[in-house]
């Protein structure tokens, strides 16, 4: 086996991409060729062996720094390790006992064979890992010193790619000592004569949707000095301003300040009345602030995150594309087919970028095939002059007059499932495990190409891999198949597609079972399955894939570019590799597929309608049977069936559309009557984060009414703000409404939101449960978003919940809880999994009282979802959870 070190996350703004990127890694490494080993690199740049279950957080901040080393904070602000204060060496070792054990540089010859680099900016991406690597003699994935350090600094690349004859915007680089003591006024002048509007400032060494802002002329001289300090992080913040704020706001404005993808981050230098103070925790920056603002009419606050450069150019209007390089067997550089990045007004930002289902691609970008040649070549050429190695994912943008404007090269491509890196490898045939094992064999080639040293050790490694290779091209294939179904025509369809791509993720890299995506695609009145070729797997967007399963066609690109990559097809891509998608009935599934694994949500899926299709032919799949299904589908319909049983749950309201004829003031009226605000409306029968709302008042009540029963496609634009709904937030039309009272404290001496998981077994023939420890589920907002629910680095959840303060406090209401947990799955029959989510009332006696919000059986099996964690805690990988829930499925079957 050879042993892969995944170095990941790093102290740079995009760690918590790094982080899933790392884990993406780590679970897609072909487990029959290569040992992953994580290694985890923390804010103070320590090397840290990681704990296998960790790397399943949602976030770094679930577990690091631990429960344990956290201070108090009455706002629950969320941290990173710096966030508390400068710590010694020992107090940094202790914390890293917690998760895992501090790994020292020289031990890493011994501890690893290559290193696969999934870091961004600072350390990961600018050559100073890959110098310490160079000098270990490891090799390492990617490109080398040189280029990596260009690929970083984009005011260097700038001048770099002017003397090479690549189209340029005029640009003014702005050093930050010049910001910070020139005129201002006279940098403004300047950027006006010779950029225009509207004008793009950013900073120089940032990923490339941090700290970026689109300055129009209406924004003039205070929208670019307001944009230069974003991207420089300098934040003032004026008494004037302050003081208008209520409590709750100046918490959420320091919650937005001290976030490191969106704002200055921690630690900052404030600076007021001519003095300078360190603040390093959310709650002392608060303090800070209440304290000065009070009696100073400004602070400035300075980021050490910091930059030392901005680069001002002009906006390019054009059509955006991001493209992908890799190199043959001989290094010559082949662009993948660039991909168009379809987005509205609004700035293509970290939530755009990485939650999916809000941003569209189109593989390859929909231009005359002259013009995507162009582009290709382009990217080629300068993937040349800059001498990168193994891949790089070149940004840029045409425009109307057909000039080509490549702004962003990156030597690191973030390794989320459906990045540009995965993306556009699997128009070529390779799944991200073949992917990846194409850039460890590649970048083995390259290192021994281009390093100094003597090789005899690469050479060695880059034999085995090669022969492993060969053996697993001749091995016959007695893996079982496994059919998994996603996609569908709910509201958390995109989030359906990346789960059921996770579970193929999971299961491709196994060495028992051969998963076959299928796409779920049609409506509530006829729907079809399709198997799916892997150029549409990952693809981030289920519109996108219905939409060109629906009008498919081969790409005369695309079928050079494969002939392009044939040795490389030939060498890592399976030889039964489909590239078109191929309706399939029921009965002929049951004839290709051994087991089915439903990664649906919502209707169809988790309501028993398919679950009963696949009876019909004999198949068994994953969670409840049909009859348990269709109950809990009903949020309604399972509440009152709790209730019946003993259960304390919400007050419940059906507000059915038919019933009022538009007539909303008299459903108004019927509400009011039963509950007082706020109360909560929701879809009765979709997903757990579709349109859950807390109504404050009349006006968002009728808001809410108006939505949901409007006759539409579109949101009626009056309604966006009342609601707050975000840019492209879905908000689903539905025949009927449930209103139910909020859930409160009640008086509890400790109150909060769970979220439980379950498994189940046969004993001797007999069902058993085995119940997780329940996670505990921090909101920033009222409810839990979609975001805090999917994207990754988005929310947090403490697992196990924070039940008590001693081990005997918290065994004590845990089992109470998971008692309640799973006397609501018995009375609801729920078999297989399923996730309950709850809150608890704790009495200060520990008495635990369980509130039964919604029962899912079919839950997120994203690769970050909190379940994982749970399972993680019981000893299951997710991959052996994953195999669990299939040998139970088979099992019942045969029962």
């Amino acid at each position: 086996m050879i042993k892969v070190g995944i170095l990941f996350s790093g102290n740079s703004r995009e760690r918590e991409i790094a982080f899933a990127g790392g884990r993406t890694v780590y679970d897609n490494l072909d487990k029959s060729i290569f040992e992953p080993i994580p290694i985890f690199i923390d804010s103070h740049l320590n090397f840290i062996l990681l704990d296998w279950q960790y790397l399943y957080k949602g976030s770094i901040r679930d577990f690091y720094p631990p429960v344990i080393a956290l201070t108090d904070s009455p706002n629950a602000f969320q941290i990173y390790i710096e966030s508390l204060g400068i710590l010694s060496a020992a107090q940094q070792e202790k914390i890293i006992l917690q998760v895992g054990r501090k790994v020292t540089i020289d031990e890493l010859p011994n501890l690893i064979d290559i290193a696969f680099l999934a870091l961004h900016g600072n350390f990961g991406e600018d050559g100073q890992l890959q110098g310490l690597l160079e000098s270990l003699q490891i090799p390492y994935t990617g490109s080398g010193i040189r280029a990596s350090a260009i690929g970083m600094d984009k005011s260097f690349q700038k001048k770099m790619m002017e003397i090479g004859g690549f189209a340029n915007q005029p640009v003014v680089i702005i050093p930050r000592a010049s910001w910070l003591t020139a005129n201002t006024k006279k940098i403004f002048k300047q950027v006006v004569n010779d950029v225009k509007y509207p004008i793009v400032v950013r900073p120089a060494n940032q990923g490339s949707s941090i700290g970026i802002t689109i300055v129009g002329e209406k924004q003039g001289e205070r929208g670019f000095i307001a944009a230069v300090n974003k991207a420089f992080f300098i934040e003032n913040i004026f008494q004037k301003d302050w003081s208008k704020r209520s409590h709750e706001e100046r918490v959420e404005y320091v919650r937005h300040l001290t976030d490191i993808r969106e704002s200055i981050g921690l630690p900052v230098d404030a600076y007021c009345n001519n003095a300078t103070t360190t603040i390093y925790h959310p709650e002392h920056l608060l303090t800070f602030l209440n304290e000065n603002l009070a009696f100073a009419n400004a602070v400035t606050l300075y980021g050490h995150l910091s930059e030392q450069k901005v680069v001002v150019e002009g906006f390019i209007q054009g059509r955006e594309f991001s493209c992908v390089v890799i190199q043959d067997e001989d290094g010559t550089p082949i662009a993948l087919p660039p991909t168009e990045i379809v987005k509205g007004k609004e700035v293509f930002d970290y939530r755009a970028k990485y939650l999916p289902g809000l941003s569209r691609k189109i593989t390859p970008i929909d231009l005359p095939t002259t013009q995507i040649e162009a582009i290709r070549n382009e990217c080629e050429r300068l993937f040349r002059f800059f001498e990168f190695n193994v891949y790089a994912r070149i940004d840029g943008f045409i425009n109307a007059a057909g000039t080509i404007f490549l702004n962003d090269p990156n030597t690191t491509s973030g390794m989320l499932p459906s990045s540009f890196f995965f993306h556009q490898a699997a128009e070529i045939g390779l799944n991200p495990s073949q992917f990846l094992t194409y850039i460890i064999r590649t970048s083995l080639q390259e290192r021994i190409r281009t390093v100094l040293h003597k090789t005899d050790n690469y050479n060695r490694l880059l034999q085995q891999l090669s022969e492993a290779l060969k053996q697993k091209k001749t091995a016959k294939n007695l893996k079982q198949k496994v059919g998994v179904i996603m996609g569908g025509y709910s509201y958390e369809r995109h989030i359906s597609v990346e789960s059921g791509r996770n579970i193929y993720e999971k299961l491709a890299g196994s060495d028992k079972y051969e998963p076959i995506p299928i796409f779920l695609s049609g409506n509530a009145e006829n729907y079809t399955l399709y198997k799916m070729p892997i150029t549409l797997l990952f693809k981030d967007n289920a519109d996108d894939i219905r939409d060109k399963i629906a009008h498919f066609k081969k790409h005369a690109v695309i079928e050079k570019i494969k002939k392009q990559c044939s040795n490389i097809i030939q060498t890592f891509a399976a030889t039964d590799v489909i590239f078109e998608p191929q309706p399939v009935g029921f009965k002929q599934l049951a004839k290709e597929v051994d087991v089915v694994f439903i990664a649906l949500h919502g209707r169809p899926g988790e309501d028993g309608a398919l679950q009963n299709e696949l009876e019909k032919v004999g198949l068994s799949y994953n969670g409840s049977g049909v009859s348990s299904s269709a109950i809990t589908i009903d949020k309604y319909q399972t509440l009152q069936l709790l209730k019946k049983q003993g259960f304390v749950v919400a007050d419940q309201l059906l507000i059915y559309k038919k019933d009022y004829n538009g007539n909303y003031s008299a459903a108004i009226q019927t509400i009011e009557h039963q509950f007082d605000y706020p109360l909560i409306a929701k879809p009765v029968d979709d997903g757990c984060s579709s349109a859950v709302k807390v109504i404050k008042n009349q006006a968002q009540l009728k808001a809410y009414i108006e939505g949901i029963f409007r006759d539409t496609t579109d949101v009626p634009e009056h309604i966006l703000p009342v609601l707050q709904l975000k840019p492209k937030e879905e908000f689903p039309t539905k025949p009927t409404i449930l209103i139910e009272s909020l859930i409160t404290a009640n008086g509890a001496a400790r109150f909060m939101e769970v979220t439980g998981g379950l498994l189940t077994h046969y004993d001797k023939h007999k069902l058993t449960y085995e119940m997780f420890e329940p996670s505990e589920a921090l909101s920033a907002g009222e409810v839990l978003s979609l975001e805090e629910k999917f994207l990754a680095g988005e929310g947090q959840n403490i697992t196990p919940a924070r039940f008590g303060n001693t081990p005997s406090n918290y065994k004590a209401i845990a089992e109470q809880v998971k008692a309640d947990l799973q006397r609501a799955a018995e009375i609801l029959q729920v078999e297989g999994y399923a996730r309950i989510d709850a809150f608890v009332r704790i009495a200060k006696n520990n008495k635990a009282e369980t509130v039964i919000v919604e029962v899912n059986s079919l839950p997120g099996m994203t690769p970050a979802t909190c379940i994982f964690h749970q399972a993680a805690i019981n000893g299951y990988k997710p991959y052996q959870f994953i195999d669990e829930i299939l040998t139970f499925a088979q099992a019942r079957k045969r029962k």
